[in-house]
């Protein structure tokens, strides 16, 4: 498995979205925890989480859970995996989302997520999504405390665009170490927050790195050359996707979700792919003919 940085951490340029085993349509644990070994034996080292990944409002934490005692029951060495979490997005139980980015909630929210996760303190903890109604620098302010408490190693956030990365990055003195964002063929108005996370030495994290790749018959005109050049590589058109992310800057780390093992085993897949200029080329001008069409 190639590696890429995130701060000063080594981990599998390809990680694992564990949201859809905890969230609407999930699979039995049995078939998650699978899907997490799958990922292991693969060499994957980094795993992305959150507090409201979960249905019902007693199980909050349920992936986080789910992916600590995947992590614990696997035999090899997992001395080297990084599982990163989220706070400040939360799940009533009824389907609906909220935020709250009060710097107490936060605090709060990190230590129960560190006791779900288990150890001395969380690998890497982003602020999940900017709440309107607290100002952005009192939530970062209190991302910077959980780090100088050790709570956390890493900082990250998320869901965020140019000036609050700027803003993060400076409160934080120069340590935010990622940011996570939704960025996909489908998506591709976070360009401006991966160009400044380039810039500034930043993991980006894209979430959701598939959106509008889902199998050949479903392939628009857009997504049609991602198929053509995955059938001159013998792969899937999702390997193709990952690898167009990972060519996109050397701080891109797709995180796919699944839950299957089939699933993360194709996506590391696009770790040994390298596409030439030429397609590319062919790619992006797809692309962006389907931006003007659109």
């Amino acid at each position: 498995m190639k590696t890429r940085l995130i701060g000063d951490r080594t981990v599998s340029s390809i990680g694992l979205g564990g949201m859809p085993m905890s969230i609407e349509g999930r699979p039995d644990e049995a078939r998650s925890i699978a899907t997490i070994h799958a990922a292991l034996e693969e060499g994957v080292t980094l795993f992305d989480t959150a507090d409201a990944y979960h249905l019902h409002a007693d199980e909050v934490g349920h992936n986080e859970s789910l992916i600590a005692k995947a992590i614990a029951s696997w035999g090899g060495d997992s001395s080297q995996v990084i599982v990163a979490t989220k706070g400040g997005h939360l799940r009533p139980g009824d389907g609906t989302w909220y935020v709250d980015g009060r710097p107490e909630y936060l605090k709060q929210a990190a230590e129960a997520s560190l006791k779900r996760l288990g150890g001395d303190a969380i690998d890497l903890y982003h602020h999940h999504r900017p709440d309107p109604a607290v100002p952005y620098a009192d939530s970062i302010g209190a991302i910077r405390d959980l780090l100088d408490a050790g709570t956390i190693r890493l900082a990250g956030i998320s869901n965020a665009n140019p000036a609050q990365i700027r803003e993060a990055y400076d409160i934080l003195g120069g340590r935010l170490a990622s940011v996570q964002n939704q960025y996909s063929p489908a998506f591709l108005s976070s360009r401006p927050e991966l160009d400044l996370c380039t810039e500034l030495g930043v993991a980006f994290l894209s979430w959701s790195p598939l959106g509008g790749i889902k199998s050949a018959a479903d392939l628009g005109t857009a997504f049609a050359p991602f198929q053509r050049v995955a059938d001159a590589h013998g792969v899937s058109p999702q390997v193709v996707t990952l690898a167009w992310h990972l060519a996109a800057s050397p701080r891109v780390i797709p995180i796919p979700g699944a839950s299957r093992p089939e699933s993360i085993r194709d996506s590391v897949r696009a770790a040994d792919l390298t596409l030439s200029d030429e397609e590319l080329a062919t790619l992006s001008a797809a692309l962006n003919d389907a931006a003007v069409t659109a």
